[in-house]
């Protein structure tokens, strides 16, 4: 794949930092050091994850919204190999393949945000997802968990049309997000990747958990309220006010959308004071996403993990690399048994 850059034993060495006395996550991660075909080169591969990163920020431009998404990949990388591996993590059982790379388009985002650049961008996000659809559907036709870690929320729409295509049906997703994911489809960005995979035959059960009241549009909520197969609930309705709870809230969403495969989506924006494409002071707490991943993964049909719209900095990176590889390890511990 010409955009995938494949992460090395000489990757993992610079950034690995051993101790004595200690197993480093990292010290027994598997790795790919040649790619001719994906399915073909890792189904027989005695792995049962799959991790890759998606470095691009080119979803965010295209909605007119903060860049700097295609930073989470490498804090994250940094952190979860010098975790410590042991029975819970098993490091062994997981694959770091590598990530999507998109340096050369990517340099739009520099560019003043006209009408024409807009367009390019948008235009752009079509070989993201075509390289997003490619990989997650060969990792699950393969017999593996996809784990994808970065770039916008426009990445779903390649988690979720992978997926389905590797099982030849429509699938189902649950987003914990604080918006809907469900924009007008006027061309491809972060806003519009669950719309677009609904109307072209890919999703079929959604649910929205934890939207914020004021960001949604009053024409879309009716839409929302109008398509049976899409369910949501209010971070006010929950937080707020009180009126919902929170676990009988995880029972209700998985209620619609156990029925088939399904993917986790996770995006930064719900979550209070993570640098993030839409940052809040008022959101979920670090343990309520915890409980959140770690229900989710349990349950049968659960068939991906993705982590998007972190935006880490230099004094930042540490915090948000911490916070997606505790979900990464939340996932897999509760997705093997």
């Amino acid at each position: 794949m010409q955009n995938l850059v494949l992460f090395t034993s000489k990757d993992r060495d610079t950034l690995l930092k051993p101790q004595k006395g200690e197993s480093k996550f990292g010290e027994h991660i598997q790795l790919i050091s040649n790619l001719t075909n994906i399915y073909d080169d890792i189904t027989n591969l005695d792995v049962d994850y799959v991790i890759f990163g998606i470095s691009e920020n080119i979803g965010n431009y295209a909605n007119y919204t903060k860049t700097s998404t295609y930073k989470a990949w490498e804090a994250t990388v940094k952190v979860l190999l010098n975790i410590q591996n042991n029975g819970s993590t098993n490091a062994n059982r997981v694959l770091i393949l590598g990530h999507l790379e998109y340096s050369e388009e990517g340099k739009i985002v520099n560019e003043k945000s006209s009408k024409k650049n807009i367009a390019k961008a948008r235009t752009f996000i079509e070989v993201i997802d075509k390289d997003v659809t490619y990989l997650v559907s060969s990792i699950v036709k393969a017999g593996k968990t996809p784990i994808i870690i970065g770039g916008g929320h426009n990445n779903a729409y390649g988690n979720i049309k992978g997926l389905a295509l590797a099982t030849n049906d429509r699938v189902n997703v649950i987003n914990f997000d604080a918006k809907t994911g469900f924009g007008a489809e006027e061309g491809r960005h972060c806003e519009n990747g669950f719309s677009y995979t609904y109307a072209e035959g890919f999703l079929k059960n959604y649910f929205i958990f934890g939207l914020h009241e004021s960001y949604i549009s009053d024409k879309l909520l009716k839409t929302l309220k109008k398509v049976k197969s899409i369910k949501y609930n209010t971070y006010e309705a929950l937080e707020v006010r009180n009126e919902l709870d929170y676990t009988s809230e995880l029972e209700r969403s998985l209620n619609h959308i156990s029925s088939k495969p399904f993917g986790i989506e996770i995006d930064c924006d719900a979550i209070e004071n993570i640098p993030s494409s839409g940052e809040t002071p008022t959101g979920f707490s670090m343990k309520q996403i915890r409980q959140f991943v770690n229900y989710f993964a349990q349950q049968n049909n659960s068939s991906y993990l993705h982590i998007c719209e972190a935006i880490p900095t230099k004094k930042t990176e540490t915090k948000v690399g911490k916070l997606i590889t505790y979900l990464i390890t939340d996932f897999i511990k509760a997705h093997g048994h």
